[in-house]
C-alpha cells in the first residue's frame, strides 16, 4: 500500500462547462441550454459536417453524440442547427476565466481547453469555507451571471480532480475523490475510461491482463517501466491517484518544441492539386517560426489518403542548417511527397511540421546563396500581414481553388469565427 502522507495534498477543482458550444448558442438565441434541442455543426452546407456539440436534451432524447455527422440528425422540427462561431466561444471562455480570477490569483488557474480548467483553491477556507463550498459558489455564480452550467471534480491533485469530474461529476454536478477514495471510486473502472489512457494503450494493457485501474495499480512497477518507459511509471502512480504536476504557477509558458499546421480538406485532392495546399501550410508554419525567432532543421510531411483507399504516410527529413524560409521548407516537403506518395490515391489530409529548433540568430550563412536576403523577405512579408491582415499578401497559388489560406483565414481552430 502507498503511504499517502508522503505526497502533497492540495485543494484542486476541475471545472468543465456542460455542452459549452451548444449552451453558448442557446443563450445567444434566447433558449434554455438544458431544455432546448440544439446542435452545433462546422458547416451547414456540408451534410457530412461533424456535430461539434449537442445540447443535453438533444443527447438525451435522440442519443446524438458530439462525434455524429450532420446527416445523422433525426428529422425533428424542434431541433435547432447552428454553425460554430469560435470567436464567441473564446470570448465567453475568457469571461469565465475572469470570473474564476475573482476567487483565486491567475497563477492558480490552469486553462486546459476552451471549456475546461483546473483551479487550485488552497487557503480559501476563511473566506468561503472548504473546497466543497468554493465549488458550489463558483458553480452557482457561473449559472447566475452567465446562464451556464458546469460539472466540477474535486481532488487532492489535478489528476484526481479531472478523473472524478469525468466519471462522476458529469452526472452528479460536483464530486470529490481524495487519496483515500481511490480504491473505492477509481480502481473498479476500466482503464480506457481513465483520462490519459487512449485506445492503443488500452489494448497494450489488456494484452498484459490489465483491464481495470485497480489491476494497473497492483501490476509490478518494474514491468510497466520496462514495457512503457517513463509512461509506464506515470500510469502506475496515476493508478494510485498520485500526480506531482504543479498546481500553482505560470502554466502558459512552455518551451516550443516545434511548429505544425495541418488541415482536413473539404474534398479529395489529386496529386497536382495538393502542392498549393502544402505551400500554404508551409507558409503558415514558417511564419509562426519567424514570429518566435526560431528556425528548424527537421521538416515533417504527413499525408492522409481519402476514406476510399485509407492510409497515407508520415515522413521527415533533416537538413544541415536550420531554416524558416518558406521555399526551403516547401522544397523538402515536395521531395518527401514525390518519394512516398503512392501515385494513385486521392488526398484528404495534409500536415506540415518544422522542429529540431534553434534560435534564428544561430543560423549560419550559406556561402553559395544569399540566405540573409531570403530570410529578410519572409520577415517583411510577416510585417505586412501583421499590419494589414493575414490575407494582405499571399502567394498566387493561394488564390486558386486548391489553396487553403483564404478559407482558413475566416476560421478559428478550423471553424468559422
Amino acid at each position: 500500500m502507498i503511504n499517502y502522507s508522503d505526497f502533497p495534498r492540495n485543494d484542486v477543482l476541475c471545472i468543465d462547462m456542460r455542452s459549452f458550444y451548444a449552451s453558448v448558442e442557446c443563450l445567444k438565441n434566447g433558449l434554455d441550454p438544458m431544455q432546448a434541442m440544439l446542435a452545433v455543426v462546422g458547416d451547414k452546407k456540408r451534410s457530412g459536417s461533424i456535430i461539434l456539440a449537442a445540447s443535453p436534451e438533444l443527447k438525451r432524447r435522440h442519443g446524438v453524440k458530439n462525434v455524429s455527422r450532420y446527416f445523422d440528425l433525426p428529422n425533428d422540427p424542434a431541433i435547432y442547427v447552428v454553425e460554430a462561431k469560435m470567436g464567441d466561444y473564446l470570448r465567453v471562455s475568457v469571461e469565465i476565466t475572469k470570473l474564476i480570477n475573482q476567487y483565486v490569483p491567475k497563477e492558480a488557474i490552469h486553462q486546459y481547453s476552451v471549456d475546461e480548467l483546473w483551479v487550485t483553491v488552497n487557503g480559501l477556507e476563511k473566506l468561503y469555507g472548504n473546497r466543497w463550498n468554493v465549488a458550489r459558489l463558483i458553480k452557482q455564480e457561473l449559472y447566475d451571471t452567465m446562464g451556464l452550467t458546469c460539472s466540477i471534480g474535486i481532488g487532492d491533485n489535478k489528476f484526481l480532480a479531472k478523473v472524478v469530474m469525468d466519471l462522476y461529476a458529469k452526472k452528479e454536478g460536483i464530486s470529490e475523490c481524495t487519496y483515500e477514495d481511490v480504491a473505492e471510486k477509481l480502481w473498479p473502472i476500466p482503464v480506457e475510461e481513465i483520462w490519459g489512457i487512449g485506445k492503443r494503450m488500452m489494448r497494450n494493457l489488456n494484452r498484459m491482463g490489465v483491464v481495470t485501474l485497480g489491476q494497473l495499480a497492483n501490476h509490478p512497477l518494474e514491468q510497466l517501466k520496462k514495457r512503457f518507459g517513463v509512461m509506464g511509471e506515470q500510469l502506475y502512480w496515476h493508478a494510485w491517484g498520485i500526480d506531482l504536476s504543479p498546481v500553482i504557477g505560470n502554466f502558459q509558458k512552455q518551451e516550443q518544441k516545434g511548429f505544425g499546421h495541418g488541415i482536413t480538406l473539404l474534398r479529395d485532392y489529386q496529386r497536382d492539386e495538393v502542392f498549393a495546399c502544402i505551400l500554404d501550410l508551409v507558409e503558415e508554419v514558417c511564419r509562426r517560426a519567424r514570429t518566435a525567432r526560431k528556425a528548424g532543421r527537421t521538416i515533417h510531411l504527413g499525408i492522409g489518403y481519402s476514406q476510399e483507399t485509407g492510409g497515407g504516410f508520415s515522413r521527415s527529413r533533416s537538413i544541415p542548417l536550420p531554416t524558416n524560409v518558406t521555399m526551403d521548407v516547401y522544397h523538402i516537403c515536395v521531395q518527401l511527397f514525390n518519394e512516398f506518395y503512392d501515385g494513385r490515391s486521392s488526398i484528404r489530409r495534409v500536415f506540415v511540421t518544422l522542429d529540431h529548433l534553434f534560435d534564428d540568430g544561430e543560423t549560419q550563412l550559406d556561402l553559395f546563396e544569399n540566405q540573409t536576403k531570403k530570410k529578410d523577405i519572409g520577415y517583411i512579408m510577416d510585417q505586412i500581414r501583421e499590419r494589414y491582415g493575414p490575407t494582405a499578401l499571399l502567394r498566387a497559388t493561394s488564390f486558386t481553388d486548391n489553396g487553403v489560406t483564404l478559407e482558413r483565414s475566416k476560421k478559428i481552430g478550423g471553424h468559422k469565427a
